[in-house]
């Protein structure tokens, strides 16, 4: 639609924040868009924050920082084992990485969990 009325207002600079702070909440690309719904008594879409999806996206955060740190470690170990010579080396080897296996099989089991327990919400 072409739009060739045109309507100033003014505003303390107090009053425009607060505008700007409620906009912000919407879908509304701009300050007209805004104004123009408001008075006109249009709907206004705004965005709603999911909990339980931010609580998960926190804990995944943590989770994959900490599977990264278990990947470089891993990584390391087998640089290691590549420049093993010897079986004796390579035994060793395998026994001293043994807890890497084990805190990574941990990990897995641990965002497992926390993916179903998200799932089990959702499909309430």
């Amino acid at each position: 639609m072409n739009r060739t009325r045109f309507v100033g207002l003014r505003f303390c600079p107090d009053e425009y924040e607060k505008l700007e702070e409620r906009r912000k909440k919407t879908t509304c690309p701009d300050m007209s868009d805004y104004m123009r719904r408001v008075i006109l008594n249009k709907p206004i879409t705004g965005y709603v924050r999911n909990k339980s999806l931010d609580d998960f996206m926190a804990e995944m955060m943590l989770l994959r920082k900490e599977l990264n740190h278990i990947g470089n470690n891993f990584n390391q170990a087998v640089k290691k084992l590549h420049i093993c010579d010897t079986e004796i080396e390579i035994k060793t080897w395998l026994q001293l990485n043994e807890d890497g296996n084990l805190s990574l099989s941990e990990k897995m089991e641990e965002i497992k969990k926390k993916m179903d327990t998200i799932a089990d919400q959702w499909l309430q």
